[in-house]
């Protein structure tokens, strides 16, 4: 019942149909972000894109630059010195056939998932389990590579992933209430010009149709996109 009057609360703050611009957008959602924890502000961009089609996937990865507030568990598929390097550089489940059969049990215990390359043939089999929950390491995301230094540290230092859904729509977690309104900017502005630098060839028409932020027990709050590129 709280949360639904804090809800019913967070509404009567907004004008409906009202678009609103960046800054007025994340004084909304962090005024009205008034749960017991940190919450996370979310943003929600609805692109011209349909992913069914190869040539029209928007996906990739990128680093915020205040950072998510959310660290991230790294697991990562690795033998040897590149095993000891990934443990060095912080990350939190490293191993082989032993970690297969562990994620094979439904024990999976990370956010981001890193492979050499010599670990594909295994991780592969991994793929009904991993595939579904996004979890699968990509050469083309830099999760399947040599460089496991860098890859843990940049998952570990606030990276996200982005991915086109079914209906089009690139969903992240941008930030906590608890950032500055200028880091929120910020680190808003830096995915929406990536997610912009990403647009497909296969797309014809507007590709950047709506932007929503919201936090994660909050109402979504549509902003204008001319506000946000302004910066």
């Amino acid at each position: 019942m709280a949360e639904n009057k804090r809800l019913a609360a967070a509404h009567a703050t907004l004008e409906r149909h009202k678009v609103y611009s960046l800054q007025e957008a994340i004084a909304l959602v962090v005024g009205n972000a008034k749960a017991k924890f940190d919450e996370t502000i979310e943003i929600a961009i609805n692109l011209g894109v349909d992913p069914r089609y190869a040539d029209q996937m928007v996906r990739g990865l990128m680093s915020l630059p205040h950072g998510t507030g959310k660290t991230l568990r790294v697991g990562v598929f690795a033998r040897g010195d590149k095993a000891e390097e990934a443990r060095a550089a912080g990350a939190d489940v490293v191993g082989d056939e032993d970690l297969a059969e562990k994620i094979q049990a439904g024990q999976i215990d990370f956010d981001r998932c890193i492979a050499t390359p010599d670990m594909m043939a295994l991780v592969g089999r991994l793929g009904k389990v991993l595939g579904p929950r996004g979890l699968m390491p990509n050469p083309k995301l830099g999760t399947v590579t040599m460089d496991v230094k860098g890859a843990v540290s940049a998952a570990k230092s606030g990276q996200v992933e982005y991915r086109a859904e079914k209906g089009g729509v690139v969903h992240a977690g941008i930030g906590k209430a608890s950032f500055t309104a200028t880091n929120l900017v910020e680190n808003i502005r830096a995915f929406v010009d990536v997610v912009q630098k990403a647009r497909p060839t296969g797309v014809k028409g507007t590709y950047m149709k709506k932007i929503y932020l919201s936090s994660t027990m909050g109402p979504g709050i549509e902003i204008d996109i001319a506000s946000v590129n302004a910066g």
